[in-house]
Protein backbone atom coordinates (compact mmCIF):
# COMPACT_ATOMS: atom_id res chain seq x y z
CA UNK A 1 0.00 0.00 0.00
CA UNK A 2 3.09 2.68 0.91
CA UNK A 3 4.60 1.75 -2.31
CA UNK A 4 1.37 2.34 -4.39
CA UNK A 5 1.03 5.91 -2.26
CA UNK A 6 4.58 6.84 -3.29
CA UNK A 7 4.36 6.02 -6.91
CA UNK A 8 0.73 8.43 -7.00
CA UNK A 9 3.35 10.99 -4.97
CA UNK A 10 6.03 10.75 -7.66
CA UNK A 11 3.07 11.17 -10.75
CA UNK A 12 1.30 14.40 -9.15
CA UNK A 13 4.89 16.10 -9.25
CA UNK A 14 5.73 15.01 -11.77
CA UNK A 15 2.31 16.42 -13.57
CA UNK A 16 2.37 19.67 -11.46
CA UNK A 17 5.85 20.79 -12.69
CA UNK A 18 4.53 20.64 -16.34
CA UNK A 19 2.69 23.52 -15.26
CA UNK A 20 5.68 26.08 -15.39
CA UNK A 21 9.08 25.33 -16.89
CA UNK A 22 12.38 24.89 -15.12
CA UNK A 23 14.57 27.96 -14.94
CA UNK A 24 18.48 28.55 -13.75
CA UNK A 25 21.60 30.00 -15.25
CA UNK A 26 25.09 28.75 -15.68
CA UNK A 27 28.55 29.95 -16.75
CA UNK A 28 29.99 27.98 -19.76
CA UNK A 29 33.35 28.62 -20.65
CA UNK A 30 35.12 26.87 -24.66
CA UNK A 31 38.21 27.30 -26.23
CA UNK A 32 37.68 29.35 -29.75
CA UNK A 33 40.73 29.73 -31.91
CA UNK A 34 44.47 28.12 -30.65
CA UNK A 35 46.25 30.45 -33.67
CA UNK A 36 49.63 31.65 -35.09
CA UNK A 37 50.53 33.83 -37.62
CA UNK A 38 54.21 34.84 -39.16
CA UNK A 39 56.15 35.09 -42.16
CA UNK A 40 58.22 32.03 -42.10
CA UNK A 41 56.32 30.41 -44.82
CA UNK A 42 55.68 33.60 -47.26
CA UNK A 43 59.94 33.53 -47.68
CA UNK A 44 61.37 32.42 -50.85
CA UNK A 45 58.19 33.10 -52.76
CA UNK A 46 60.18 35.89 -55.03
CA UNK A 47 58.17 38.79 -52.21
CA UNK A 48 59.88 38.07 -49.23
CA UNK A 49 63.17 37.29 -48.30
CA UNK A 50 65.77 37.60 -45.16
CA UNK A 51 68.82 39.50 -44.31
CA UNK A 52 71.11 40.49 -41.66
CA UNK A 53 67.91 38.77 -39.44
CA UNK A 54 65.38 41.10 -41.13
CA UNK A 55 62.93 40.70 -43.61
CA UNK A 56 62.73 42.44 -46.97
CA UNK A 57 60.38 42.62 -49.88
CA UNK A 58 61.18 42.12 -53.18
CA UNK A 59 58.46 43.47 -55.81
CA UNK A 60 60.14 41.84 -59.24
CA UNK A 61 57.29 41.42 -61.56
CA UNK A 62 57.32 40.61 -65.24
CA UNK A 63 54.72 43.26 -67.03
CA UNK A 64 55.09 42.33 -70.22
CA UNK A 65 57.09 39.55 -72.08
CA UNK A 66 56.55 39.28 -75.56
CA UNK A 67 58.68 37.55 -78.42
CA UNK A 68 59.52 39.44 -81.83
CA UNK A 69 57.18 37.11 -83.68
CA UNK A 70 54.04 38.45 -81.44
CA UNK A 71 55.18 42.04 -83.07
CA UNK A 72 56.61 41.40 -86.52
CA UNK A 73 54.11 39.08 -88.45
CA UNK A 74 53.86 37.50 -92.24
CA UNK A 75 50.16 37.64 -92.86
CA UNK A 76 48.68 34.30 -94.86
CA UNK A 77 48.64 35.38 -98.42
CA UNK A 78 46.87 34.15 -101.52
CA UNK A 79 48.36 33.60 -104.87
CA UNK A 80 46.61 32.50 -107.89
CA UNK A 81 47.44 31.98 -111.06
CA UNK A 82 45.96 30.49 -114.54
CA UNK A 83 47.59 29.03 -117.27
CA UNK A 84 45.83 28.14 -120.63
CA UNK A 85 46.61 29.02 -124.30
CA UNK A 86 44.35 31.69 -127.13
CA UNK A 87 44.09 29.48 -129.51
CA UNK A 88 43.09 25.66 -130.22
CA UNK A 89 45.87 23.30 -130.36
CA UNK A 90 47.24 19.25 -129.80
CA UNK A 91 49.12 18.51 -127.01
CA UNK A 92 51.21 15.96 -127.21
CA UNK A 93 52.32 13.61 -124.20
CA UNK A 94 55.46 14.90 -122.51
CA UNK A 95 54.42 18.66 -124.15
CA UNK A 96 55.20 21.91 -121.84
CA UNK A 97 52.14 23.33 -122.23
CA UNK A 98 52.93 27.41 -120.41
CA UNK A 99 56.47 28.20 -118.25
CA UNK A 100 56.17 31.23 -116.11
CA UNK A 101 58.64 33.16 -114.05
CA UNK A 102 56.94 35.65 -111.55
CA UNK A 103 57.24 38.13 -108.90
CA UNK A 104 54.50 38.35 -106.08
CA UNK A 105 53.86 41.36 -103.67
CA UNK A 106 53.49 40.77 -100.32
CA UNK A 107 51.39 42.99 -98.83
CA UNK A 108 53.18 43.66 -95.61
CA UNK A 109 52.05 47.81 -95.19
CA UNK A 110 55.09 49.78 -94.43
CA UNK A 111 56.85 46.83 -92.84
CA UNK A 112 60.05 46.28 -95.60
CA UNK A 113 61.23 42.18 -95.42
CA UNK A 114 64.16 40.91 -96.98
CA UNK A 115 64.83 37.82 -95.20
CA UNK A 116 62.76 35.56 -93.11
CA UNK A 117 63.61 32.55 -92.35
CA UNK A 118 60.41 30.27 -90.96
CA UNK A 119 60.08 28.30 -87.36
CA UNK A 120 57.18 26.99 -89.13
CA UNK A 121 54.82 27.58 -91.70
CA UNK A 122 52.87 26.05 -95.28
CA UNK A 123 51.56 26.59 -98.61
CA UNK A 124 48.15 25.18 -99.18
CA UNK A 125 48.19 24.44 -103.16
CA UNK A 126 44.66 23.75 -104.80
CA UNK A 127 45.07 22.72 -108.41
CA UNK A 128 42.26 22.47 -111.08
CA UNK A 129 42.52 21.68 -114.69
CA UNK A 130 39.95 20.75 -117.50
CA UNK A 131 42.48 19.53 -119.77
CA UNK A 132 41.79 15.77 -119.98
CA UNK A 133 45.11 14.37 -119.20
CA UNK A 134 47.37 14.26 -116.34
CA UNK A 135 49.40 17.54 -116.31
CA UNK A 136 52.12 17.72 -114.28
CA UNK A 137 53.27 21.40 -112.71
CA UNK A 138 56.91 22.07 -111.87
CA UNK A 139 57.03 24.44 -109.19
CA UNK A 140 60.51 26.44 -108.18
CA UNK A 141 61.01 28.95 -105.18
CA UNK A 142 65.07 29.49 -106.15
CA UNK A 143 65.05 32.06 -102.72
CA UNK A 144 63.64 29.46 -100.58
CA UNK A 145 65.51 27.28 -99.58
CA UNK A 146 66.60 24.74 -96.70
CA UNK A 147 70.18 23.25 -96.00
CA UNK A 148 71.70 25.04 -99.38
CA UNK A 149 68.86 23.55 -101.41
CA UNK A 150 65.79 25.60 -102.84
CA UNK A 151 62.48 24.66 -102.42
CA UNK A 152 60.69 22.22 -105.94
CA UNK A 153 57.50 20.74 -105.78
CA UNK A 154 56.43 18.10 -108.65
CA UNK A 155 52.51 17.98 -108.47
CA UNK A 156 50.64 15.90 -111.17
CA UNK A 157 46.93 16.50 -111.51
CA UNK A 158 44.72 14.08 -112.97
CA UNK A 159 42.82 14.52 -115.63
CA UNK A 160 39.48 15.86 -116.33
CA UNK A 161 37.02 13.44 -117.34
CA UNK A 162 33.28 14.57 -118.62
CA UNK A 163 33.51 17.95 -118.22
CA UNK A 164 34.57 17.73 -114.35
CA UNK A 165 37.96 19.27 -113.91
CA UNK A 166 40.77 17.28 -112.18
CA UNK A 167 41.24 18.58 -109.02
CA UNK A 168 44.79 17.96 -106.74
CA UNK A 169 45.28 19.40 -103.27
CA UNK A 170 48.10 19.13 -101.15
CA UNK A 171 49.93 21.27 -98.38
CA UNK A 172 53.87 21.93 -98.09
CA UNK A 173 56.03 22.12 -95.34
CA UNK A 174 57.55 25.19 -95.03
CA UNK A 175 59.37 24.49 -91.82
CA UNK A 176 63.23 25.94 -91.60
CA UNK A 177 63.13 27.39 -95.06
CA UNK A 178 64.68 30.94 -95.47
CA UNK A 179 62.98 33.37 -97.99
CA UNK A 180 65.08 36.01 -99.77
CA UNK A 181 62.11 38.62 -100.70
CA UNK A 182 64.62 41.20 -101.76
CA UNK A 183 63.95 40.36 -105.83
CA UNK A 184 65.81 40.16 -108.57
CA UNK A 185 68.20 43.20 -107.86
CA UNK A 186 68.35 42.34 -103.65
CA UNK A 187 67.66 45.78 -103.55
CA UNK A 188 63.63 45.56 -103.41
CA UNK A 189 61.48 43.84 -100.34
CA UNK A 190 58.13 41.64 -99.97
CA UNK A 191 58.97 40.33 -103.14
CA UNK A 192 58.22 36.48 -103.81
CA UNK A 193 59.72 34.71 -106.85
CA UNK A 194 58.25 31.65 -107.85
CA UNK A 195 59.10 29.49 -111.60
CA UNK A 196 56.33 26.85 -112.49
CA UNK A 197 56.58 24.92 -115.89
CA UNK A 198 53.46 22.91 -116.86
CA UNK A 199 53.32 19.52 -119.15
CA UNK A 200 51.45 17.16 -120.18
CA UNK A 201 52.02 13.42 -118.97
CA UNK A 202 54.69 12.01 -120.70
CA UNK A 203 52.96 8.60 -120.45
CA UNK A 204 49.58 9.54 -121.68
CA UNK A 205 48.08 10.07 -125.19
CA UNK A 206 47.87 13.01 -127.54
CA UNK A 207 45.21 15.83 -125.82
CA UNK A 208 42.86 18.52 -128.02
CA UNK A 209 43.46 21.94 -125.78
CA UNK A 210 40.84 24.59 -126.89
CA UNK A 211 41.64 28.28 -125.93
CA UNK A 212 38.72 27.39 -123.15
CA UNK A 213 40.88 25.15 -121.26
CA UNK A 214 42.80 26.09 -118.17
CA UNK A 215 44.55 25.18 -115.18
CA UNK A 216 44.05 26.90 -112.27
CA UNK A 217 46.46 27.14 -109.24
CA UNK A 218 45.77 28.65 -106.36
CA UNK A 219 48.80 29.03 -103.72
CA UNK A 220 47.98 30.27 -99.84
CA UNK A 221 50.64 31.29 -97.86
CA UNK A 222 49.62 30.79 -93.80
CA UNK A 223 50.35 30.23 -90.29
CA UNK A 224 53.92 32.11 -90.79
CA UNK A 225 55.71 31.54 -87.31
CA UNK A 226 59.21 33.93 -87.84
CA UNK A 227 62.31 32.56 -86.62
CA UNK A 228 64.33 35.50 -88.20
CA UNK A 229 64.15 38.21 -89.79
CA UNK A 230 65.86 41.23 -91.71
CA UNK A 231 64.75 44.71 -93.43
CA UNK A 232 62.29 46.95 -91.90
CA UNK A 233 59.92 45.97 -89.50
CA UNK A 234 58.11 49.57 -89.70
CA UNK A 235 56.05 51.85 -87.26
CA UNK A 236 54.91 50.18 -84.64
CA UNK A 237 52.85 51.28 -81.87
CA UNK A 238 51.91 49.34 -78.93
CA UNK A 239 49.53 51.56 -76.76
CA UNK A 240 46.96 50.99 -73.80
CA UNK A 241 45.59 51.94 -70.37
CA UNK A 242 45.40 49.33 -68.18
CA UNK A 243 43.74 48.68 -64.38
CA UNK A 244 44.52 46.19 -62.39
CA UNK A 245 42.58 45.35 -59.62
CA UNK A 246 44.10 44.83 -56.14
CA UNK A 247 40.80 44.31 -54.34
CA UNK A 248 42.71 42.31 -51.60
CA UNK A 249 43.85 46.43 -49.91
CA UNK A 250 40.12 46.77 -49.92
CA UNK A 251 40.58 46.26 -45.79
CA UNK A 252 41.98 49.94 -45.89
CA UNK A 253 39.37 52.60 -43.91
CA UNK A 254 41.78 55.13 -42.85
CA UNK A 255 45.07 56.60 -40.81
CA UNK A 256 48.50 56.41 -42.42
CA UNK A 257 51.13 53.95 -43.47
CA UNK A 258 55.15 54.87 -43.16
CA UNK A 259 57.23 53.65 -46.18
CA UNK A 260 61.12 54.49 -46.70
CA UNK A 261 63.92 53.60 -48.81
CA UNK A 262 61.93 52.66 -51.74
CA UNK A 263 63.31 52.57 -55.48
CA UNK A 264 60.41 51.41 -58.10
CA UNK A 265 62.00 50.88 -61.57
CA UNK A 266 60.64 49.76 -64.68
CA UNK A 267 63.07 48.03 -66.87
CA UNK A 268 62.64 47.66 -70.33
CA UNK A 269 64.63 44.87 -72.27
CA UNK A 270 64.54 45.34 -76.06
CA UNK A 271 66.04 41.87 -77.85
CA UNK A 272 65.41 43.32 -81.16
CA UNK A 273 68.41 45.10 -83.47
CA UNK A 274 65.48 48.13 -83.47
CA UNK A 275 65.58 51.38 -81.72
CA UNK A 276 62.58 52.24 -79.91
CA UNK A 277 61.04 54.52 -77.78
CA UNK A 278 59.63 53.72 -74.43
CA UNK A 279 56.72 56.12 -72.24
CA UNK A 280 54.75 55.60 -68.94
CA UNK A 281 52.04 57.85 -69.54
CA UNK A 282 49.94 58.04 -66.09
CA UNK A 283 50.04 55.74 -63.05
CA UNK A 284 46.96 56.53 -60.47
CA UNK A 285 46.45 54.50 -57.54
CA UNK A 286 42.48 54.33 -55.58
CA UNK A 287 42.29 53.21 -52.35
CA UNK A 288 39.42 51.64 -50.97
CA UNK A 289 37.90 55.22 -49.64
CA UNK A 290 38.22 56.69 -53.16
CA UNK A 291 41.40 59.19 -52.69
CA UNK A 292 43.41 59.13 -55.71
CA UNK A 293 46.85 59.37 -55.98
CA UNK A 294 48.65 60.11 -59.47
CA UNK A 295 52.33 59.13 -59.59
CA UNK A 296 54.33 62.32 -60.72
CA UNK A 297 57.83 63.78 -61.35
CA UNK A 298 59.73 63.82 -64.68
CA UNK A 299 59.67 60.84 -65.38
CA UNK A 300 56.03 60.65 -66.44
CA UNK A 301 55.01 61.30 -70.15
CA UNK A 302 58.73 61.62 -71.00
CA UNK A 303 59.74 59.73 -73.84
CA UNK A 304 62.98 57.38 -72.91
CA UNK A 305 64.97 55.87 -75.67
CA UNK A 306 65.53 52.17 -76.46
CA UNK A 307 68.56 51.12 -77.90
CA UNK A 308 69.15 47.99 -80.47
CA UNK A 309 70.10 45.10 -79.08
CA UNK A 310 73.48 43.97 -80.26
CA UNK A 311 75.30 41.00 -80.98
CA UNK A 312 74.23 38.43 -83.78
CA UNK A 313 73.37 34.32 -83.68
CA UNK A 314 74.63 32.77 -80.66
CA UNK A 315 75.48 36.26 -79.05
CA UNK A 316 73.06 38.24 -79.20
CA UNK A 317 72.35 41.31 -76.42
CA UNK A 318 69.29 42.92 -75.40
CA UNK A 319 69.71 46.79 -74.80
CA UNK A 320 68.53 47.49 -70.87
CA UNK A 321 66.83 50.62 -70.20
CA UNK A 322 65.83 51.73 -66.88
CA UNK A 323 62.71 54.15 -65.74
CA UNK A 324 63.40 54.77 -62.11
CA UNK A 325 61.10 56.39 -59.63
CA UNK A 326 62.62 57.13 -55.69
CA UNK A 327 61.77 59.78 -53.20
CA UNK A 328 64.07 62.33 -54.71
CA UNK A 329 62.39 62.45 -57.97
CA UNK A 330 58.72 61.22 -57.75
CA UNK A 331 56.29 61.06 -54.90
CA UNK A 332 56.73 57.12 -54.87
CA UNK A 333 56.55 57.07 -51.52
CA UNK A 334 53.01 58.58 -51.42
CA UNK A 335 51.87 56.39 -54.08
CA UNK A 336 52.50 53.17 -52.49
CA UNK A 337 51.60 54.69 -48.96
CA UNK A 338 48.11 55.11 -50.37
CA UNK A 339 47.36 51.06 -50.39
CA UNK A 340 45.34 51.56 -53.77
CA UNK A 341 43.06 48.72 -54.59
CA UNK A 342 43.13 50.41 -58.32
CA UNK A 343 45.80 50.73 -60.67
CA UNK A 344 45.42 53.08 -63.39
CA UNK A 345 48.74 52.29 -66.19
CA UNK A 346 48.85 54.00 -69.85
CA UNK A 347 52.29 53.08 -71.32
CA UNK A 348 53.35 53.39 -75.00
CA UNK A 349 56.19 51.72 -76.89
CA UNK A 350 57.29 52.52 -80.40
CA UNK A 351 59.39 50.24 -82.77
CA UNK A 352 61.35 52.72 -85.18
CA UNK A 353 59.88 56.39 -84.21
CA UNK A 354 62.53 57.59 -86.80
CA UNK A 355 61.47 55.53 -89.86
CA UNK A 356 63.89 53.24 -91.62
CA UNK A 357 66.72 54.86 -90.22
CA UNK A 358 68.85 51.46 -89.83
CA UNK A 359 68.58 51.15 -94.18
CA UNK A 360 66.77 47.89 -93.75
CA UNK A 361 68.81 46.34 -91.21
CA UNK A 362 66.26 46.01 -88.58
CA UNK A 363 66.71 42.58 -86.86
CA UNK A 364 65.29 39.74 -85.17
CA UNK A 365 66.73 36.67 -83.87
CA UNK A 366 64.61 33.28 -82.13
CA UNK A 367 65.70 34.85 -78.94
CA UNK A 368 64.44 38.18 -79.63
CA UNK A 369 61.57 39.50 -77.47
CA UNK A 370 60.67 42.64 -75.27
CA UNK A 371 60.36 42.68 -71.75
CA UNK A 372 58.61 45.19 -69.60
CA UNK A 373 59.55 44.68 -65.27
CA UNK A 374 58.30 46.57 -62.00
CA UNK A 375 60.83 46.21 -59.63
CA UNK A 376 60.82 47.49 -56.22
CA UNK A 377 63.57 46.56 -53.19
CA UNK A 378 63.50 47.68 -49.78
CA UNK A 379 63.84 46.33 -45.94
CA UNK A 380 60.25 45.23 -44.65
CA UNK A 381 60.17 48.86 -42.87
CA UNK A 382 56.64 50.12 -41.79
CA UNK A 383 55.26 52.94 -39.94
CA UNK A 384 51.85 52.73 -38.84
CA UNK A 385 50.40 55.71 -37.26
CA UNK A 386 46.54 55.15 -36.61
CA UNK A 387 46.03 52.35 -39.82
CA UNK A 388 42.95 51.29 -39.51
CA UNK A 389 42.17 47.77 -41.67
CA UNK A 390 38.60 46.28 -41.32
CA UNK A 391 37.35 43.23 -43.50
CA UNK A 392 33.65 42.16 -42.96
CA UNK A 393 32.32 38.44 -42.49
CA UNK A 394 28.77 37.34 -42.96
CA UNK A 395 26.92 35.55 -39.36
CA UNK A 396 23.85 34.06 -38.79
CA UNK A 397 22.45 33.58 -35.44
CA UNK A 398 19.11 32.41 -34.17
CA UNK A 399 18.27 32.23 -30.31
CA UNK A 400 15.16 31.05 -29.09
CA UNK A 401 14.18 33.04 -25.60
CA UNK A 402 11.95 30.12 -24.68
CA UNK A 403 14.35 27.63 -24.47
CA UNK A 404 18.24 27.95 -23.34
CA UNK A 405 20.03 30.89 -24.30
CA UNK A 406 22.46 32.77 -23.92
CA UNK A 407 22.06 36.16 -22.20
CA UNK A 408 25.30 37.68 -21.78
CA UNK A 409 29.28 37.17 -21.80
CA UNK A 410 33.09 37.84 -22.49
CA UNK A 411 34.84 37.07 -25.58
CA UNK A 412 38.49 36.70 -24.63
CA UNK A 413 41.49 37.21 -26.20
CA UNK A 414 45.10 36.33 -25.09
CA UNK A 415 47.81 36.61 -27.19
CA UNK A 416 51.83 36.76 -27.60
CA UNK A 417 52.73 39.50 -29.98
CA UNK A 418 56.17 39.29 -31.55
CA UNK A 419 55.91 42.10 -34.05
CA UNK A 420 56.92 45.70 -33.40
CA UNK A 421 53.28 46.71 -33.75
CA UNK A 422 50.36 47.65 -31.63
CA UNK A 423 46.74 46.78 -32.25
CA UNK A 424 43.04 48.27 -31.22
CA UNK A 425 40.55 45.58 -32.27
CA UNK A 426 37.00 46.31 -32.54
CA UNK A 427 33.92 44.87 -33.79
CA UNK A 428 30.79 46.40 -35.26
CA UNK A 429 27.32 44.20 -34.92
CA UNK A 430 25.45 45.07 -38.96
CA UNK A 431 22.25 44.21 -39.72
CA UNK A 432 20.84 42.95 -42.93
CA UNK A 433 20.30 46.74 -44.16
CA UNK A 434 24.36 47.59 -43.08
CA UNK A 435 22.82 49.84 -40.40
CA UNK A 436 25.04 50.01 -36.87
CA UNK A 437 23.49 47.92 -34.14
CA UNK A 438 26.22 48.13 -31.79
CA UNK A 439 30.46 48.29 -31.22
CA UNK A 440 31.89 45.94 -29.32
CA UNK A 441 34.99 47.61 -28.36
CA UNK A 442 38.05 45.66 -26.67
CA UNK A 443 38.94 46.58 -23.11
CA UNK A 444 42.42 47.00 -24.08
CA UNK A 445 45.07 46.73 -26.71
CA UNK A 446 47.73 44.10 -28.09
CA UNK A 447 50.49 45.20 -27.15
CA UNK A 448 53.89 45.72 -29.21
CA UNK A 449 56.77 43.66 -29.18
CA UNK A 450 58.80 46.43 -28.36
CA UNK A 451 57.50 46.33 -25.07
CA UNK A 452 58.34 43.13 -24.67
CA UNK A 453 61.11 40.74 -22.97
CA UNK A 454 63.53 38.23 -25.45
CA UNK A 455 62.04 35.24 -26.18
CA UNK A 456 64.91 32.53 -25.82
CA UNK A 457 63.26 29.80 -28.81
CA UNK A 458 62.87 32.48 -31.46
CA UNK A 459 65.12 35.21 -30.32
CA UNK A 460 62.66 38.48 -30.69
CA UNK A 461 60.67 40.54 -28.43
CA UNK A 462 57.56 39.02 -27.35
CA UNK A 463 55.16 40.96 -25.34
CA UNK A 464 51.57 39.20 -24.03
CA UNK A 465 48.28 41.09 -23.79
CA UNK A 466 44.76 39.96 -22.68
CA UNK A 467 41.78 41.92 -24.31
CA UNK A 468 38.23 40.78 -23.28
CA UNK A 469 35.30 42.29 -25.68
CA UNK A 470 31.99 42.54 -23.58
CA UNK A 471 28.74 41.58 -24.62
CA UNK A 472 26.28 42.82 -23.01
CA UNK A 473 22.38 41.97 -22.45
CA UNK A 474 20.77 44.77 -25.33
CA UNK A 475 23.74 42.88 -27.99
CA UNK A 476 22.63 39.52 -27.14
CA UNK A 477 18.25 40.66 -27.34
CA UNK A 478 19.71 41.83 -30.87
CA UNK A 479 21.54 39.03 -31.94
CA UNK A 480 18.82 37.46 -34.04
CA UNK A 481 18.97 40.82 -36.11
CA UNK A 482 22.41 40.74 -36.77
CA UNK A 483 23.88 39.76 -40.41
CA UNK A 484 27.80 41.18 -40.91
CA UNK A 485 30.55 41.70 -38.62
CA UNK A 486 32.99 44.17 -39.20
CA UNK A 487 36.00 43.21 -37.74
CA UNK A 488 38.60 46.86 -37.43
CA UNK A 489 41.86 46.80 -35.95
CA UNK A 490 43.91 49.98 -35.66
CA UNK A 491 47.47 49.79 -35.88
CA UNK A 492 50.55 52.17 -34.39
CA UNK A 493 54.07 51.32 -34.41
CA UNK A 494 55.23 53.42 -31.40
CA UNK A 495 58.50 53.78 -30.14
CA UNK A 496 58.62 52.08 -26.61
CA UNK A 497 60.95 55.52 -25.22
CA UNK A 498 58.61 57.88 -26.48
CA UNK A 499 55.68 56.50 -27.50
CA UNK A 500 55.01 58.18 -31.10
CA UNK A 501 54.68 56.02 -34.13
CA UNK A 502 57.86 55.02 -36.10
CA UNK A 503 59.01 53.08 -38.99
CA UNK A 504 60.21 49.80 -37.36
CA UNK A 505 62.05 46.55 -39.29
CA UNK A 506 60.24 43.23 -38.88
CA UNK A 507 62.62 40.61 -37.34
CA UNK A 508 62.94 37.01 -38.74
CA UNK A 509 60.88 34.66 -36.85
CA UNK A 510 58.21 37.47 -36.10
CA UNK A 511 55.09 35.87 -34.76
CA UNK A 512 51.71 36.39 -33.13
CA UNK A 513 50.24 33.70 -31.08
CA UNK A 514 46.72 34.08 -30.13
CA UNK A 515 44.11 31.99 -28.37
CA UNK A 516 40.46 33.12 -28.04
CA UNK A 517 37.99 31.80 -25.48
CA UNK A 518 34.50 32.40 -24.59
CA UNK A 519 32.94 32.63 -21.01
CA UNK A 520 29.18 33.05 -21.70
CA UNK A 521 26.11 33.09 -19.11
CA UNK A 522 22.83 31.06 -20.51
CA UNK A 523 19.87 30.92 -18.99
CA UNK A 524 18.78 27.21 -19.42
CA UNK A 525 14.66 26.21 -19.39
CA UNK A 526 13.33 23.17 -19.16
Amino acid sequence: MRYLLMCLLVALAATSCKKEATVWQSNWNAPLINDSLSLANLVNDSTLNVSSGFYNIDLTRTLVDKPASDLIEMPDTTIVRNFSQAFNLPLAPGSVFQTSQETFDIDLGDVQMKKVTLRDGYIDVKIESTIETIMYIFVEMPRATKDGDNLQKLLAVPAAANGVSGVLSETIDLTGYSLDLAGNTGASYNELYIEYTVSSDPAGQTTQVSSQDNVRMEISFRDNDIFYAQGYFGNTVISDTTTLDLSVLDVYESGLLDISQLELQFNVENGLKVGALARLNLAESENAQGNVIALGGPNIGSNITVNPATGSWGTLSPSLTNLIFNAGNSNIEGYIENLGTKHKIGYHFELNPWGNSSSGWDQMYPDSRVKVQLKAQMPLSLGMDDLVLRDTFDLTLNQDTLKTHVVSGDLILDAKNGFPFSADVSLNLLDGNGALLHTVNGTDIVESSQYGVLDATTNVLVQPSRVLFSLTEDMIDDVNRVEKVVVKAKFNSPDPTTGLSQQMLIPENAFLEVKLRSEFKTENRF
